[in-house]
């Protein structure tokens, strides 16, 4: 992971909002609507929400008709596991740097 990857990961979780969001998701997958309801906000916020955490890798959405022919997305919890000490920062960081060094010497520069 590198720092912009860190970055928008901790953006997408630091916001109470997205921690109810994490937090509704845990039981299981819910529609856009449902998960809505639960949380008492509206659905183009939620998306708004959604949006970033599916950016971040922290949700993955899908589309479904139901029965009646209503296109219904549904939303689940990607697996994830970030630990946030010095050491992952310094990892972040290398990755950026060996990043770099990769696009110097493809471009022929030192």
């Amino acid at each position: 992971m590198d720092s912009e990857e860190l970055l928008a990961f901790l953006a997408a979780v630091g916001h109470a909002q997205r921690i109810r969001i994490i937090t509704e998701l845990s039981s299981g997958e819910l529609y856009v609507s449902e998960l809505a309801r639960r949380l008492g906000v509206s659905r183009p916020l939620l998306y708004m929400h959604l949006e970033r955490m599916e950016k971040a890798g922290i949700v993955s959405g899908r589309l479904e008709l139901s029965d009646d022919g209503k296109a219904l997305k549904y939303f689940e919890l990607a697996p994830f596991d970030v630990r946030l000490n010095v050491d992952t920062i310094i990892a972040a960081a290398r990755q950026d740097q060996a990043g770099d060094d990769g696009q110097h010497s493809s471009k022929g520069t030192p």
